[in-house]
Formats: structure tokens, C-alpha cells, sequence
């Protein structure tokens, strides 16, 4: 196991003075890991805002007794029902080995059990993280923390060299693109409806989906609502495919955040559609690449239909969890 951080190394919370050197830290570290620069200022600064996230309660950083910034994490327990506590954070490769991960991760840890209070009494409570499949300082730090590893995600990418197919909708459906402050409630509200049958998915209520949402697509620069694209079959939303111009990573790769089809539309090739939808939609900007995240052993088939769509994986995310209290588990694992 890795050795007790050395005393010289300050731990306190994050204040939003830290932001931009805290954000040079996350990049440093994905330069490491993934050869890319992933973060920007404006996306951490919305996150930090969050309604619910609170910095001196929910984040810690290391610093070296000269102020330099080499480890940061950070807990996410704003859920109504925070069955799921999810903590996420980030050693400077030049500090790895020095005990600051395990330090921070055992914080985080009981920083996570304060959740427990405000879940039914029972159900069962986790702390989740993860990490990328290649960096094996972070899997070994899980597993020494009593961590198990539950579940792989893909972020998969098409390259295109042609214009997509055309998509060959289903009887009844058109689409459009969303509309704020219209069509605001009823998009979350297919959204929660779509991914009830997503592994882990906790019901939560929609007022609490809500206000997160517009929270930041109010404080994201690059929302795009013609790229919000909305199936609809009649005067229900039956799916939706909510793109960005650009992934954290490339400035000239789309990404396609949220797809997915309510139960009663699905097994109607509804899902491919809005695939191809999006990425003619990107073709006609310019941007020939675009990625998107997936659960590597989808319930719905997920990652099938985006290999049918032309996509291949490019990345694989390996998820960890602990239990912090035994219980009913309220989460979503089968259909």
C-alpha cells in the first residue's frame, strides 16, 4: 500500500480562487493519462456552482508547502436519495506514490458515509469511482481501500470519410430540435423516463433533475440548441439525442452526451435513427469525428447499436465501489 502523505503536504477544501490552477492540475493529469487535455475553467466552474455542491463541504486539495496544488478531490452526494455517492479526483503524476491519493480517498470516504443519513433506512449505500483502464497507479489505489470493480464503460468514436447513411425513422415520428423554456420539464422528463432501464439508475425527482440541468445549461458555453434533437411522436417526446460541438478533449470531435428511446418506442430502429441523425447533423458543420459514452454491458443494447452505426471503442473507463452500508439495493440491474 502506498505510504502516509508526508506532513509538508497541506490538505484543506478547494475555495473558487483555486479554480483556474486546480483545472491545470485535472490536465496535467489527463495529459498523462489519455494524452489530452480534457478540462476547461468554464466546465469546473458550473460544476463547482452546482446546486447542492458545496466546495468547503464536498472537496479537499493537497498542496506542498509552496501552494502548488497536487491532488484534488471531490464528492457528489446532491441526489434527494444519495444511494450512489460518487467521488472523483486526481494525484499530479510527478506526486504519485506519496500516499496523497490513499489520504484524499479516505477523506472522501468519510465525507461519502455522511450520506447515509438521508437515505431510507433500508437501503444500501455505495461510494463509487472510477478510472481509466490504463492507469494502474488508480486501480491499485481502489483495491488497497477495500474497492471492487462492478462495471466497464467504452467511449466509443466514429471517424467519418462520407456522408452518414440517411435515417429511416419510424412511422409516426418526426423530430426537432428543443426549445428553452419550453420544452424545458418534458426533456428531463424523458430523459429519467429513458434511462429507468440504465444500470444504476436510482429514481430521483424530476423538480431536483431539473434545476440541475438548467443550472448548467445556463453556465455552459457551448450548449447548442440546434443540437438538441428531439424524437417525437405526436405530442410525446419518444427519444432524444442532446449533442455538443465539441468533446472535453478534442475541440474537433462532437460528442453525443444523452441518446435514448422511451420504452414504448423502442425495437423500432428509433435509437439508429437519431444516431445517424446526429451524425449527419455534425457532418454538415464540418466535424467528421464524433464519441459518446456507453455502458460497456448495456441492459438495452446499447453499444451493439452504436456498432452498427459505424463507431468503434476508443476508450474504456473501469467502474469501483465500496459498500458503505448493507441494505435493499434501489439501484436499476436488469430489465
Amino acid at each position: 500500500m502506498a505510504v502516509q502523505a508526508k506532513e509538508e503536504f497541506i490538505i484543506r477544501p478547494a475555495q473558487m480562487e483555486d479554480l483556474e490552477n486546480a483545472v491545470a492540475l485535472m490536465n496535467i493529469c489527463s495529459m498523462a493519462s489519455v494524452g489530452q487535455e480534457e478540462f476547461d475553467v468554464t466546465e469546473i466552474r458550473a460544476e463547482w456552482m452546482s446546486p447542492g455542491f458545496d466546495l468547503e463541504h464536498s472537496t479537499r486539495m493537497a498542496l506542498t508547502a509552496d501552494g502548488d496544488i497536487v491532488g484534488y478531490i471531490e464528492v457528489w452526494d446532491v441526489n434527494p436519495v444519495p444511494v450512489r455517492v460518487w467521488v472523483w479526483g486526481r494525484v499530479h503524476p510527478d506526486y504519485e506514490g506519496q500516499g496523497i491519493g490513499t489520504r484524499l480517498m479516505e477523506w472522501a470516504e468519510g465525507r461519502a458515509r455522511e450520506a447515509i443519513e438521508r437515505v431510507p433506512a433500508d437501503a444500501q449505500v455505495i461510494m463509487e469511482s472510477g478510472t481509466i483502464s490504463t492507469h494502474s497507479p488508480s486501480h491499485a489505489l481502489f483495491k488497497d481501500l477495500g474497492m471492487e470493480l462492478t462495471r466497464h464503460f467504452y467511449t466509443m468514436r466514429i471517424d467519418m470519410d462520407s456522408p452518414p447513411p440517411a435515417p429511416q425513422w419510424p412511422e409516426g415520428i418526426t423530430v426537432r430540435t428543443l426549445v428553452r423554456g419550453e420544452d424545458d420539464e418534458a426533456a428531463i422528463f424523458a430523459t429519467d423516463d429513458a434511462f429507468k432501464d440504465h444500470w444504476g439508475h436510482v429514481d430521483q425527482p424530476v423538480e431536483a433533475l431539473l434545476e440541475r440541468w438548467q443550472h448548467f445549461m445556463d453556465h455552459d458555453e457551448s450548449f447548442d440548441a440546434s443540437l438538441w434533437f428531439l424524437a417525437m411522436g405526436g405530442d410525446e417526446i419518444a427519444g432524444i439525442s442532446f449533442c455538443w460541438p465539441k468533446a472535453n478533449n478534442d475541440p474537433n470531435v462532437g460528442y453525443v452526451g444523452t441518446l435514448g428511446v422511451r420504452r414504448p418506442w423502442r425495437k423500432q430502429g428509433l435509437g439508429l435513427a437519431l444516431v445517424l441523425h446526429s451524425f449527419a447533423e455534425f457532418w454538415e458543420r464540418g466535424i467528421r469525428s464524433v464519441e459518446l459514452g456507453v455502458d460497456a454491458s448495456s441492459l438495452t443494447g446499447a453499444t451493439r447499436l452504436y456498432e452498427r452505426a459505424g463507431m468503434h471503442v476508443h476508450r474504456q473507463f473501469d467502474n469501483y465501489r465500496k459498500v458503505l452500508r448493507p441494505g435493499k439495493d434501489l439501484t436499476t440491474h436488469s430489465l
